[in-house]
Order: C-alpha cells, then structure tokens, then sequence
C-alpha cells in the first residue's frame, strides 16, 4: 500500500517557503560552477606567476628573488590572488545561472568583478605598507586577467554545451501533464542544455483538453494511469507534475510513487498548487518550482564522489596492471578464452550497461541457470549457490578472493560504476523487483558495497535491499571510506561469495 504524503498550505508568494528559494536544479549545474571556478582560480595563478616572469626575467635575481625582496612569497601571493579572483567574480553573480545570458552583460560584470578586485588589491597593499610592488605589474596582471576570464569561461561553457548535446552525462525527465503548461516548462528546460535535462515526453491526465495533445512538440507517452510502467521501462531520472486544477488529486500519488523510487519531482507552483511537504521552492526561469529530492543531495560530496571515483579506478587500473594482467594469463591458461566476461547490468535509474569482470563461469553458464534454480540459496530476486558447478577452474579462487570485479575499474572510469554502491543487477532480476526495491536503483551501482560487508553471506535478498537503501539514505563520503576499509579485510581473508 502506497501511504499519502503529507500535504502542506497552498504556495503563497509571501508564505514561509521564500527563505529557502534556491536556483532550479543546482545539481544540474554545479559541474559547471565548479568548472568556472577552478578553471577561473587556475588561469589567475598562470597569469600571475607568467607575468612575474616576464615583468621581472626568470634569472638571477629574478622574479622570485623580486618577491622576496617585497616581503612576500610569490605561491603564497599567487594563490591569494586566485582566491580573490574568484570571491569578486562570485559576488558579481558569475557563478550563477542567468535565465537569458548575454555575452554583454557578462563582459560587463567581468570587467565590474576586475576592479572590485584591483581596489581590494590596492587597499590590502597600504594597509600592509607594501609599497615596493609594481603598479606596472598590477595594471597588466588586470588588464590580462579580465581577456583571460573571459577567453577561459567561454570555452568552459562551450565545452560543458558540447558534452551535453552528445548526451554526455544527460538525465532524462517525463512530464505528467499534455497541456500548454507542461509544454512551456518543458521548452524551458530544453533550452537551458546547460542543465543536460532531456524531456522526452508526456503523460496524460485525465482532464488535460483532447486538441492540445496533437500541438505538443514531443510525444505523448501515454496517460498517468500507465506511469509505473514508463518509469520502469525508460530511462528516466526526474518527473516534472504540470497538472491543471481538476487534476490537483494526481500529485500526492504520483511524488509518493517518484519517492518510493528515487526520482526527483519537480512542480512548477501557482497559486493554486498543492505542496508537498519536504519541497524545495527554487527559481527557473521566471518560474517558482517546488522541488523534491529524493537521495543524497549533497552536491558538492557527490561531485567529489566522482572525482574519488576517477582518480582511484584511473590509478588502480596502471598500478594493478601487472596483476591484471598475470590474473588474465592465468585464466586463459587454465580455462581458455574468453579471458573477459561481459554482462548486461542495470545501473542508475534503469540505464542498462555491460559490466567487465574475469570470467569465472563454464562458457554455456547461462544456459544451464534453468536447471539450477532450485539449488538458489536466496530468497529472492538474486541467484547464489556455493558449490556451483558451473564455475571454471581459475574462477573459484576468483570469486574467493574477488578477484574477478577488478575489470571494473573500467565500468568506474566510463562513469557506469562507482566505487561504492549498490550491487549492480541483472535485467531479469529488475523485472521482479517490488516498487520498494527499485529505490536502490537511485544511486550508481558499486563495487563494493555495504551489503557486501554487512551481510555478504545473508540469504535473505529483501536484507540486502534494506541494507543498499540504507546506504542511500544515509550516504557520506565517509560512509564510503568505511565501507572500502571493511572490504579489504574481507577479500584478503577470502570470504566466499
């Protein structure tokens, strides 16, 4: 049974949610930001030590010695320097998403961010009676830092619309509305590809006016009644709710139904819109929309997972080569080819993905599987048999010591898998799954996991979906440096699996 959310007071633009307005989907657009920011805090350090070295030679003296001779350390100058770079362009606004963005205005705030710099620059020079410094060398630091932001930010953000528009790291929303309100949002949303958000279609409610379906720009999917199944059978990361009033009733079951899943909800608000409590109002263009996430939304930590991610599977991956690659001579020589083991999983929200591994199985495994399901030790969608006859000589001591998932390494660096996470599954499995398991598809498969150290041995697959769940209810990074701790302990005394 699906319990009704708890509903709150109708959206009133002087009511109690403007405090916690934020801009729409900042996740969405926190790559970016940081992006800017990074690359913006990098050139400044370029800039300033390159015009150090021009301004004042690169021998002996040189512009080290020049530093010194100020009183101050050049790396130490450098960098705060790029701190303060970035803190004026952040308090003119460049960090934010603009609705419309004219490349005048931003040339504009650019040059505005450069001389708040420059004042707090030559202030902090007389308050610290640092007179020495070259006011020749400030002027062209200025000058060139205001090109450089601008050169740097515009390929920055040619770079992030280019990712998006091959589809490179793109989400996919639904929207449950076929009216001219659902339409406008989602034109809205399509024309900010910044934000890598892909409306791929529309659900029906049952008052939504006949003629408006043809009009729509994208196809209708179906009515609301069929949602389940859309959310099952497509990819989809995010569903938008533009219900007109006489369909007000649809929203309680349908956020309760994204929850129970682990989609995010989003609502454009009028003042006829019925909230749910948990929301966050934000701003997108010209609109206010509710927002519920459902999942870690730690932004900046879930940015760092991935950057985690990408630098362990990128230095694992040349660092475990040699084992690699003595582990694949060793089951090509006792078992043949394939070395290499590929399987179609399911990861985040339903995107389907081969998965790398040894192989640890006869060739014909699959086939056999029918005549071993009666020998499954769990209860539940997974298959798991000790003594499988089905695995080859190499594989057993592969799976002991969980030799066999190093492979993928390569699914972490493809962005597929993360280090930590849930287990990643198969199709079949996924078919059978209750609405309540679906929610461990809300977060990018993993490694390892906290089922794998928690209850690798439990029979029990509903234990080990309360266990994922409960990952993601309560994820940190350091939730996940833990959970690495205790896997290696588990491999290094070879735990069966």
């Amino acid at each position: 049974m699906i319990a009704r959310p708890v509903v709150a007071a109708a959206y009133t633009r002087g009511g109690p949610a403007r405090g916690r307005r934020r801009r729409l989907i900042r996740r969405h657009i926190t790559a970016l930001r940081l992006g800017l920011a990074v690359a913006d805090a990098l050139t400044a350090m370029i800039l300033f030590i390159g015009l150090s070295i021009i301004r004042f030679g690169s021998g002996s003296p040189g512009w080290r010695e020049v530093w010194a001779f100020v009183g101050i350390d050049p790396l130490v100058a450098a960098s705060g320097y790029a701190l303060a770079l970035v803190s004026a362009l952040w308090l003119q606004g460049l960090y934010r998403l603009r609705t419309r963005l004219s490349i005048r205005r931003e040339i504009i705030d650019v040059i505005v961010a450069i001389l708040l710099l420059a004042v707090v620059v030559f202030t902090a020079l007389y308050l610290l009676k640092l007179p020495n410094v070259s006011r020749l060398f400030l002027l062209l630091l200025f000058s060139s830092q205001a090109v450089l932001t601008l050169i740097s930010r515009a390929g920055i953000r040619a770079l992030f619309l280019r990712l998006r528009a091959r589809g490179y790291n793109a989400r996919f929303m639904v929207v449950v509305g076929a009216n001219a309100a659902a339409e406008a949002f989602a034109d809205a949303v399509e024309g900010h590809r910044e934000l890598g958000l892909r409306p791929i279609g529309y659900l029906a409610a049952p008052n939504d006016p006949v003629a408006a379906a043809g009009s729509l720009h994208r196809p209708v999917l179906g009515t609301v009644d069929v949602i389940q199944d859309v959310l099952h059978g497509t990819v989809v990361d995010e569903v938008a709710i533009c219900l007109g009033v006489d369909d007000r009733a649809l929203v309680e079951p349908i956020t309760r139904l994204c929850q129970d899943e682990g989609r995010i909800v989003r609502i454009p608000v009028s003042e006829s819109t019925v909230l749910v409590a948990g929301g966050t109002i934000e701003e997108f263009h010209g609109m206010s929309i509710l927002s519920l996430v459902y999942g870690p939304d730690r932004i900046l930590a879930i940015g760092a997972k991935r950057v985690i991610d990408l630098a362990i599977a990128a230095a694992s991956l040349i660092l475990l080569s040699p084992v690699l690659l003595v582990i694949a001579a060793l089951v090509w020589l006792e078992d043949g080819r394939p070395i290499v083991f590929r399987q179609e999983r399911v990861g985040l929200h339903g995107r389907p993905f081969r998965v790398v591994k040894f192989r640890t199985m006869l060739p014909d495994a699959e086939a056999r599987l029918a005549d071993l399901v009666d020998a499954n030790e769990i209860r539940g969608h997974a298959f798991k048999m000790t003594d499988d006859p089905r695995l080859s000589r190499s594989g057993r001591w592969l799976r002991r010591s969980s030799l066999d998932e190093l492979p993928q390494l390569w699914n972490v660096l493809r962005g597929e898998m993360s280090i930590v996470g849930p287990r990643p599954p198969l199709p079949r499995e996924v078919d059978g799954y209750d609405i309540w398991h679906r929610r461990r598809l809300s977060m990018k498969p993993g490694i390892t996991g906290l089922w794998q150290v928690a209850a690798r041995r439990d029979p029990d697959f509903d234990r080990w979906v309360r266990l994922d769940l409960d990952y993601i209810d309560h994820w940190s990074l350091w939730l996940d440096v833990k959970i690495v701790a205790r896997t290696i302990p588990a491999m290094l005394t070879q735990e069966g699996r």
